[in-house]
């Protein structure tokens, strides 16, 4: 390859252990202006939203020693991307430079001469111990601590870990030594490490799949294999992994290990996501619709000229409000048309969108529904009074026909339509065949009759899945659609679904 005097710049970044948030601002600032993103198999996918639009991914995982690309690939690639001009950013597992081969990759950088950066990671050998409940010191029990790989390089002709040297540390952690571990027990024990010693295996740490064992060093190798436990996997040596009794706290939450169906838009789908990962639970997004602009414009085009006319606008979601606006303001026209109409919005997340724009709102009926909205109208004198709906191009007709006996004169216009998102059966089915599938959450109609689209006629939901919906709106489609709705919320927000969810699995550990 040949050196060039102009370049791009590669970011070398800690991609965290699993656990999406536990990524840093620095790293996210570095995504952010990547062109390329060349990522490892333990990197939490999430994290690639970070990424601008045009950025191009490579996919660059090693996974017990099926290599998509080698590392001498690897290091080629960063500095080829980077010579073409490209930012790149370079996102590994953990912390690159903790037996990340990080070191390695910007040996090869300096040598072509290309600029790059290290933004530090937050390691798997302190983070996962610490979601374990493992403080790998103690003041009572140790003031030392040592990280060692189980896996080293194989062209070494021995060993350059020093056993007796470790045996006397009092914390011991070692990545990547799940296949090892019994070779690793009993050098340690060979070298004077008791073997009552506690010792504790974390597989997938951080992350909602996380598993844990533990026994005594004697024991943990047998157990692991009975056990069939597989990497990625760290273990942990030491008095300290007693406290684990006493100090676990990530496998306390409510929806700890529950795998958990987000069919709402992919857009839409981080708010729901974030507030059942705060949980425990694994927000696995499998969007059953889209939301695009409508095929004809022409019923809003004319409301949006007349806006002075009427008396209400009333939105009915959150994608009218950003339609809406985006519709004026490409016909050159602002908030200032809005002057003297009064806004209702059917929840606080259409509210919200409203607010953003500093636009006030008049009416959010006590029940986030179009009858919600309807009773709160009740006691109004609608007479001759015009209305504006802007909406889906598919709708319940129960508000607008509503309105109009209570004598409003109603105009129904079509900000957006919702569309099947194209997403294949197979994922689904797979994703059930994992068993990584506790609940699938339903957030409106559309996303129920989209995801029986997706899933065909002859699709049986297994019996120990749970059905979770927003609303009895979205509950009555689902049940007309032959599911059994477990798990349906009073308050009609993507907080309420969550807050549902936490409710019904206390209620089972409960009983």
């Amino acid at each position: 390859m040949n050196k060039k005097t102009k370049s791009g710049k590669v970011y070398i970044i800690g991609a965290g252990p699993g656990d999406a948030g536990l990524i840093t601002l620095k790293a996210v600032e570095s995504l952010r202006l990547a062109d390329v993103v060349i990522y490892d198999n333990l990197v939490n996918e999430e994290l690639l939203k970070y990424a601008p639009g045009r950025a191009r991914f490579i996919y660059a995982g090693k996974k017990g020693g099926d290599h998509t690309l080698s590392q001498d690939k690897i290091n080629e690639l960063l500095a080829k991307e980077a010579l073409a001009g490209n930012t790149v950013a370079r996102l590994k597992g953990g912390d690159p430079f903790i037996f990340g081969r990080g070191g390695e990759e910007a040996e090869v950088l300096a040598a072509y001469g290309v600029p790059f950066e290290v933004i530090p990671g937050v390691t798997s050998a302190i983070a996962v111990p610490a979601y374990a409940g493992i403080p790998l010191t103690h003041r009572g029990l140790t003031s030392t601590v040592a990280f060692i790989t189980g896996h080293e390089d194989p062209a070494k002709e021995k060993s350059e870990i020093d056993w007796q040297a470790l045996a006397g540390i009092g914390t011991l952690v070692f990545l990547m030594g799940v296949k090892n571990i019994a070779q690793i027990t009993e050098s340690l024990m060979a070298h004077g490490k008791s073997p009552q010693t506690p010792a504790a295996l974390i597989r997938r740490g951080t992350t909602p799949q996380q598993e844990i064992i533990a026994a005594p060093l004697a024991d943990i190798a047998a157990l692991a294999q009975a056990a069939a436990f597989a990497a990625p996997a760290i273990l942990v040596v030491g008095k300290v992994v007693d406290l684990r009794e006493t100090l676990q706290w990530f496998e306390k939450k409510p929806l700890s290990g529950k795998g958990v169906v987000i069919t709402r838009p992919e857009k839409q789908a981080d708010d729901l996501a974030i507030l059942l990962e705060k949980e425990g639970a694994q927000a696995i997004s499998f969007p059953t619709i889209k939301i695009i602009p409508p095929g004809d414009w022409g019923s809003l085009d004319a409301a949006l000229q007349q806006l002075d006319t009427y008396s209400w606008i009333i939105f009915t979601s959150a994608n009218g409000v950003q339609y809406f606006f985006e519709r004026l303001r490409e016909i050159n026209k602002d908030v200032r048309e809005l002057k003297g109409v009064q806004i209702c919005c059917i929840g606080p997340a259409t509210a919200g969108q409203m607010t953003k724009m500093g636009i006030r709102v008049d009416l959010v009926p006590d029940e986030y529904i179009a009858e919600g909205i309807l009773r709160s109208f009740a006691g109004r004198d609608l007479q001759g009074k015009k209305i504006l709906i802007p909406r889906a191009s598919k709708a319940r007709n129960i508000l607008p026909e509503g309105l109009r006996k209570l004598g409003a004169a109603v105009d129904v216009a079509t900000a957006y339509q919702t569309v099947n998102s194209g997403r294949k059966k197979e994922e689904l089915e797979e994703l059930i065949r994992e068993n990584k599938i506790n609940v699938i959450t339903f957030t409106s109609s559309s996303t129920v009759t989209n995801f029986l689209e997706i899933a065909g006629k002859d699709f049986s939901l297994p019996p120990q899945i749970r059905i979770a919906c927003i609303g009895p709106v979205t509950a009555a489609t689902a049940r007309k659609a032959g599911f059994s709705v477990d798990i349906q919320q009073d308050q009609y927000t993507m907080e309420g679904l969550a807050q549902s969810l936490v409710d019904y699995y206390r209620r089972q550990e409960g009983e």
